[in-house]
């Protein structure tokens, strides 16, 4: 019963969608671009279907996450291992950033702060990343070992 339902809001969703999207189309770039009542009677509503969206697929994820970690114990400590590497990772990745002001191409500036959590994402990548080769690597010895 709830599949059919969501399959019914599916389709609901995804007809008006489809429909601004080609209001959209219809209107041209240029019409919208010039015209802040097109905007807000073609754009907005788009925008706001496309977080109704996303805020769905946010409560499914979180609501049967959840579920399945309280149902699964052993998952649940599974998990918590890779939250707490996740959370060492950016720790690292925050130490070893540097972070220091930046001038934009605009010529706004970039703050300290900001700097500093943009290089801890870009470290936080690299060393996932490391880590991910290494593992497939390993896996690949560890098979031809076998």
């Amino acid at each position: 019963m709830l599949y059919k339902i969501l399959k019914i809001v599916a389709i609901v969703i995804s007809l008006l969608a489809a429909v601004w999207l080609v209001r959209i189309v219809l209107a041209g770039d240029n019409a919208i671009a010039d015209s802040v009542d097109l905007q807000s009677s073609l754009v907005t509503p788009f925008i706001y279907i496309a977080y109704v969206i996303f805020a769905v697929a946010l409560v499914f994820v979180l609501v049967f996450v959840i579920k399945n970690l309280f149902s699964n114990p052993a998952g649940l400590k599974s998990t918590l291992i890779g939250i707490a590497a996740f959370a060492a990772v950016i720790v690292i990745s925050y130490v070893l950033a540097s972070g220091k002001e930046t001038p934009l191409k605009d010529g706004e500036v970039l703050s300290e702060a900001a700097s500093k959590w943009v290089e801890t994402g870009i470290y936080a990548f690299y060393i996932m990343a490391i880590i991910a080769i290494g593992a497939m690597v390993f896996s690949g010895v560890k098979k031809l070992a076998k």
